[in-house]
């Protein structure tokens, strides 16, 4: 154990004097952070590493999860989360909450300008070039603020605590500010760490600034509340986790572009039941990919004609499209006029120093001290700054890079590099003192703006601020503000007492339902194709010399990708496996974090396996074998039965059936090859049902009946289209009594067969036609649900009954 004085001293001969959150310049603990280093002080090495375990269990078994992106890939990074939290004095919160408040009316008053009179330009103001050339200025919604609709409703603020000991804006976010839900997630954690600290500390909840965001959110969208939805960029984004997280969280539909359709001038969801309208989205994603007809044309993300219907008021977006321009560097340098002419008054909160090279005089005093400053883009979409409080490389005296390039001054600013302050994060070493910045978040209701009590703090991973930055190492830790009395526990729920009803969940988006069924089809393929390979390598195994029947099942085997003669079939199985588990990641919001990781887990299995080269297949496909089975297990016993598990079910049965039934017809077509009713027995895993079922010996006959034809083995072919049709029977637009399309007569025509069909009449030809039916089915179940609406099946013959 660390004492409470030893880790004090030796942390505060690290921390900067007067620069550190929580030393004084006196060197002694701050007040607010004294019950903090009390409790820490007092605690074994054995019990903080306890803690700390905690945290990231709740973080791992949740899923938490941020991409990192390099050299043209991407990779999905275990959440970074640091301990202690940030702790801030409920005086300077109270006082910093004040300028925060300020400062979004302010922002909301200068867009409102921007895209109504533009009187900060014609007045001379701002430089309208800073408007004209400004990629973040649309022009398709130039008057948009004319309507008199708020252009702003939830922002936030990146801040930094200067030299003065004063909390310095560094940024503004206002296009799709990201870290909320990453900070709701980091409280989770640390209370899992400290929840006794937590709780003597009275430190504010986040539920209640959430709750009255979400209540904003169903206001705008009428009296009838009408459904809600998270536009997200998609699953390669990197904070795709926030966005699934945020919108489970509040109950919003999380949406993607392509999820959506405009209609005359009303945005519609795309969904297995049709097309849906919306009114409001909650916009993560960048304006200029929001719509290819009026804004970027090669977006691919979009919706075309989405600003067509925010004109027309059908369609509210939070925030506004071309809210992106409050992000402008060059804005900072005007600050101190611009709150002159709009509010009336200068702002609380100071932003860091910044000179905009429009302007000779300004070039040339940002050419003569480039040396101190950093240099970056004067508008939005360029290259960015180095990260909030990076030290830019400056040039020597003899390098003329710098000067040359703010000939062209219009695109350039200079900067001030910002000394930041420095906060505990417990290290190798014990505490160890970490540059950090403030993201601060607001939300605004009818009542005005709000501020999230608390927020998100990123850290560097050193002592050197050039690193604080998620993509290049940096960590995050939760944000604490106490109360002076014990913080009243805030849910997201109604007030207990209250009144329920059950009710269903809103129509399944058509992309949602399209990735559930793929889900269900690739978990199974990388089950078949790992049963074939355990067949395979288990008979080489036993001794079995190459045969007939080890061909046959490598040729199947070939259909699934995995390469039994080049000697690497686990790489084959790697694809698949790859293939499951990214399906999975696009839509991680609908089933539990435990099937997902389990998906991962297989993967992790098979590169392990890759890695090692111990060339055990019947070990890594038996191991395989057992996490599919706790997929489908999980899959079946906790997910809702609502209808995008009946989509993963139909996927599955699809794939098995077909497998199944192309199997077999491989396996005994014109004369079986010895062992092949053995084989058949072991792949249907039905060996000990067949002793069971009947009394005699192995026949051809006997065999397909079991794994074709029985109804009740949950891995024969009649079962899985049982199943099919029994699910599909469920799904929206099904009506007892109408005339069924074409998707249902074939699915019942082909279960009729199976349940009238003898044995003896089960042979290659019978089971290649059922392998082409349940193909047409699945085309037809995709033409109905998952590309257009449920009338486009009808439309489509799907070639000759």
């Amino acid at each position: 154990m660390l004492s409470e004085p030893n880790l004090l001293r030796r942390y505060a001969t690290l921390a900067a004097k007067g620069l550190d959150e929580m030393i004084a310049p006196d060197g002694k603990v701050r007040p607010h952070y004294a019950p903090l280093m009390a409790k820490l002080g007092t605690m074994p090495g054995a019990e903080l590493a306890r803690r700390f375990a905690s945290s990231r269990q709740y973080l791992s078994e949740a899923g938490v999860f941020h991409q990192v992106y390099g050299e043209g890939s991407e990779q999905s990074h275990d959440w970074p989360l640091g301990h202690p939290a940030l702790l801030i004095d409920r005086g300077e919160w109270a006082e910093l909450s004040a300028g925060l408040v300020q400062r979004a009316g302010f922002l909301e008053a200068l867009l409102a300008d921007l895209y109504g009179e533009r009187r900060v330009v014609a007045s001379g103001v701002l430089p309208g070039i800073l408007v004209g050339r400004n990629p973040e200025f649309l022009r398709p919604l130039a008057d948009q603020a004319r309507l008199g609709a708020p252009l702003l409703s939830f922002i936030a603020v990146d801040l930094g605590r200067g030299p003065d000991g004063r909390w310095w804006v560094l940024g503004d976010r206002t296009q799709a500010p990201s870290g909320a839900g990453f900070a709701l997630e980091n409280r989770v954690a640390t209370s899992k760490a400290f929840p006794d600290v937590s709780r003597a500390l009275n430190v504010e909840r986040l539920a209640g600034f959430f709750r009255r965001f979400r209540e904003m959110l169903f206001a705008l969208g009428g009296p009838e509340r009408a459904r809600i939805g998270l536009l997200t960029p998609g699953p390669h984004n990197e904070t795709y986790y926030e966005h699934a997280y945020l919108a489970r969280y509040l109950g919003l539909l999380l949406l993607e572009g392509g999820d959506l359709v405009v209609h005359g001038d009303r945005a519609e969801v795309r969904t297995v039941d049709g097309f849906q309208p919306i009114r409001v989205l909650w916009r993560r994603l960048d304006a200029d990919f929001c719509d290819p007809l009026e804004l970027f044309g090669g977006s691919r993300i979009g919706t075309p004609g989405l600003a067509r219907a925010v004109r027309s008021g059908a369609l509210t977006l939070v925030n506004a499209l071309g809210s992106g321009i409050l992000e402008t560097p060059a804005l900072l340098a005007f600050q101190k006029p611009l709150a002159q002419a709009l509010i009336g008054e200068d702002l609380k909160l100071p932003t860091i120093a910044t000179w905009w090279c429009g302007q000779e005089k300004i070039r040339r005093f940002v050419e003569e001290n480039a040396a101190r400053l950093q240099l970056g883009p004067a508008f939005p979409g360029a290259p960015h700054f180095p990260v909030m409080g990076e030290t830019a490389t400056r040039p020597g005296a003899g390098d003329q890079t710098v000067p040359a390039s703010t000939r062209e001054g219009v695109t350039l600013v200079g900067q001030e590099i910002a000394a930041l302050s420095t906060t505990p994060v417990w290290g190798q070493k014990g505490l160890e003192p970490r540059p950090v910045t403030l993201r601060a978040f607001l939300m605004r209701d009818e009542e005005g703006w709000h501020v999230m009590p608390g927020g998100f703090a990123r850290v560097a991973d050193s002592r050197d601020a050039r690193v604080i930055s998620m993509q290049r190492g940096g960590g995050s830790i939760d944000v604490w503000i106490s109360s002076e009395t014990a913080a009243k526990p805030v849910t997201l729920l109604g007030p207990k007492g209250d009144r329920f009803s059950r009710r269903l969940p809103g129509a399944l988006p058509a992309r949602a339902a399209d990735n559930l069924f793929w889900l269900g089809r690739y978990a199974e393929r990388g089950e078949v194709a790992a049963r074939l390979l355990r067949l395979h390598a288990g008979r080489a195994g036993e001794g079995w010399s190459e045969g007939e029947l080890e061909t046959r099942i490598a040729t199947i085997l070939e259909d699934y990708g995995v390469e039994i003669d080049g000697g690497h079939p686990e790489r084959g199985l790697l694809a698949l496996a790859r293939q499951a588990a990214d399906t999975a990641s696009r839509i991680r919001e609908r089933f539990s974090p435990d099937a997902w990781r389990t998906l991962k887990d297989i993967v992790a299995l098979i590169l392990d396996a890759i890695a090692e080269k111990d060339g055990d297949v019947v070990g890594l496909t038996s191991a395989i074998l057992t996490h599919h089975s706790g997929f489908a297990g999980l899959a079946h016993e906790n997910m809702y039965r609502f209808t995008g598990w009946r989509f993963m079910q139909c996927g599955r049965a699809l794939e098995r059936g077909q497998a199944t039934a192309a199997t077999v017809s491989a396996l005994l077509s014109e004369e079986p090859p010895a062992g092949a009713l053995e084989a058949l027995l072991t792949f249907t895993d039905s060996s000990v049902t067949y002793r069971r079922r009947y009394s005699v010996d192995l026949s051809e006959e006997t065999v397909v009946d079991l794994a074709v034809l029985d109804p009740l083995n949950p891995r024969s072919l009649a079962f899985q289209v049982n199943t099919l049709a029994e699910v599909t029977s469920a799904l929206p637009g099904v009506h007892l009594g109408e005339t069924p399309d074409l998707l249902f007569r074939r699915l019942a025509r082909l279960k009729v067969r199976l349940q009238t069909a003898d044995a003896v009449e089960v042979d290659s030809a019978f089971l290649d036609r059922i392998v082409g039916d349940l193909a047409l089915i699945s085309d037809l179940l995709t033409q109905r649900y998952l590309l257009s609406s449920p009338r486009a099946a009808a439309e489509w013959s799907g070639g000759p009954e």
